[in-house]
């Protein structure tokens, strides 16, 4: 049998919850018992799942000891009520009236059962149904035996009513508090595992750090968790022992089968074995598993069963209420999320240092091979001088020597622009210094101007006449001035004008950088910063270049916390606007 949360409904009985509340009942019913003169006064509570349950028992230690924590199907006891006689907010059911399984609802005192008219039968039933302020059923008080063994009738009666009703008003107010304290511990519970999940960053984090709290938070003996793929562990399990085979299969068979009923299950004696499994495989768990019972909650996120976990309660434990259920269950949708959330990450971490591993691989790789043919280039460069320098070359041999100087000397300049490059990959700049960049891009206008003139292109540039300072690397910022007008005069068609800028600007220095050259498309804007990209553009193109100049322009600037823009239009020229703080 199973109730709408998917807990299956118990047969047995098993301590409350809270101590302290019963405590409080105690004394209730023992004014009771004194005013009625009745050696038995007894409430119980209506659980979750239907069922009465003894709480507390005045009287002798044999009705203690098999009263206390019994259960009854509340339905029965609505059956006698319908049969009672009305004495207000007491009811009486004569024994010959009485439909209920003597066994099966607890302790019936021995003494005469001889039917007489005010004499008290053992098996007559007196009892006062106590509601809430909502007039829902929560709880049942039951007065037994009168010790002068007669029905109380007149004012007898009367005041016993009156002490029944005011007793069952504290009644009431005390099982409201349980279930209300039984309602607040539970969310802090659930609250204080979801905060520890969420806090941690991988998998097997996840339940070492929620562990402790979740066997805190539901009172529970022992926890056992499994996530697949790894192998099922206790945690603040006194005796720990590792799972057979058989119980990790029929675990997971389950869990898998719970995740998409949106349920958890019992396992314990008596009870009917969770959905889908059988009555051999409820045998194998209790016959393994040292406990009274266990709440077996599957772990998962969206459609997917992760895992499980299991928490076990030792005899006399409390019962596992319906409450207790559904806040298990949002735990184990939580924790999966968490699960969910750590894997993931856990998948992107180990991207990422596979990412970083090949980043730095192909740094080294290209600082090795820059350096590599920086000697042997050195070297055919002093000869190529030394045979011009040859008067007895043919004009054929002198073009060919031009050729691989050409050549050679483009050949370093990637060289060195890989070196440049591989020294600017740390994104940290190390022992920045106060640098004027006014008189930085002065000299590099300057140094311009040669390749410029020929081609009729106008330079011009705008300076302040007071020092720009920036802090930073003066090479660096001389590599991100050299490539900007480098560029702009390289792109620039004949007889055009490139204009450089420098200003201060709201506690910026701000580079720029014009020409009306053949301009950049949209589709290359987005990647013109990229290492060795190159434009498909044909007029692009015919030009010289590595790809590699405005990557490393980036890269500087990110270094020394600036920033780049770009504005262009294909045909029409391009501006490069570089910002960077103020000293």
């Amino acid at each position: 049998m199973t109730d709408s949360t998917g807990l299956e409904r118990p047969v047995r009985g098993s301590r409350w919850s809270d101590a302290h509340a019963r405590d409080a009942l105690r004394p209730i019913l023992d004014t009771l018992a004194e005013v009625a003169g009745s050696d038995v006064v007894g409430v119980s509570g209506i659980r979750d799942d239907g069922y009465l349950q003894v709480l507390c028992v005045v009287g002798p230690d044999d009705a203690q000891e098999v009263l206390v924590d019994s259960l009854a199907p509340v339905a029965e006891l609505l059956e006698q009520l319908e049969v009672a006689e009305d004495w207000g907010t007491l009811k009486f059911v004569p024994h010959d009236r009485v439909n209920l399984d003597v066994e099966r609802w607890g302790w019936v005192a021995d003494g005469p059962r001889d039917v007489a008219d005010g004499v008290w039968h053992p098996q007559d039933l007196l009892v006062a149904p106590i509601s809430d302020d909502h007039g829902q059923l929560v709880g049942v008080l039951a007065i037994e035996l009168p010790a002068d063994q007669l029905l109380p009738t007149g004012g007898s009666r009367d005041l016993l009513e009156m002490y029944a009703r005011q007793a069952c008003r504290a009644i009431a107010a005390i099982l409201e508090s349980e279930r209300l304290a039984e309602q607040i511990r539970l969310a802090r519970a659930a609250a204080n595992i979801v905060r520890r999940a969420t806090g941690s960053m991988s998998a097997p984090e996840v339940l070492s750090e929620c562990g402790a709290a979740i066997v805190d938070g539901f009172r529970a003996q022992a926890l056992w968790t499994h996530l697949f793929g790894s192998e099922p562990r206790p945690v603040q399990d006194a005796d720990p022992h590792s799972l057979p085979q058989e119980l990790i299969e029929i675990f997971v068979r389950y869990s898998v089968a719970a995740w998409e009923r949106q349920a958890v299950g019992v396992f314990a004696p008596d009870r009917q074995p969770p959905e889908p499994l059988e009555d051999a495989d409820l045998k194998a768990v209790l016959e393994f598993v040292d406990a009274e019972s266990l709440l077996v909650v599957p772990l998962g996120a969206g459609p997917e069963c992760l895992g499980w976990i299991a928490l076990t309660r030792g005899p006399g434990d409390a019962e596992w209420t319906a409450g207790e259920a559904e806040v298990a269950f949002g735990i184990g949708r939580d924790l999966g999320r968490a699960l969910a959330n750590a894997s993931n990450y856990a998948r992107e971490h180990r991207l990422v240092e596979e990412l970083q591993e090949l980043a730095d691989y192909k740094s080294r790789l290209v600082a090795t091979v820059s350096h590599e043919l920086r000697t042997p280039l050195t070297s055919i460069v002093g000869f190529l001088e030394l045979l011009e320098g040859d008067p007895g070359l043919s004009p054929r041999s002198r073009s060919a020597i031009q050729a691989i100087h050409r050549g050679s000397t483009r050949l370093s300049r990637v060289v060195e622009e890989l070196l440049v490059l591989h020294r600017t990959a740390d994104g940290e700049l190390e022992a920045p210094t106060e640098v004027d960049l006014g008189a930085i891009v002065a000299d590099i206008v300057e140094l311009n101007e040669g390749p410029a003139a020929p081609r009729r292109i106008e330079l011009t540039s705008s300076l302040p006449h007071a020092p720009v300072r920036v802090l930073g690397a003066a090479h660096e910022l001389e590599h991100i001035v050299a490539n900007l007008v480098s560029n702009a005069v390289k792109y620039t068609p004949d007889g055009g004008h490139v204009r450089v800028t420098l200003e201060e600007v709201d506690g910026e220095v701000v580079l720029t950088c014009t020409d009306d050259g053949i301009g950049i498309s949209a589709e290359d804007q987005a990647r013109v910063f990229e290492e060795f990209y190159r434009s498909a553009d044909p007029d692009a193109a015919q030009r010289s270049g590595t790809g590699l100049g405005l990557a490393i322009v980036r890269r500087i600037v990110d270094r020394h916390r600036g920033g780049i823009e770009l504005e262009s239009v294909l045909g029409s020229g391009s501006t490069f606007r570089v910002r960077l703080p103020a000293l």
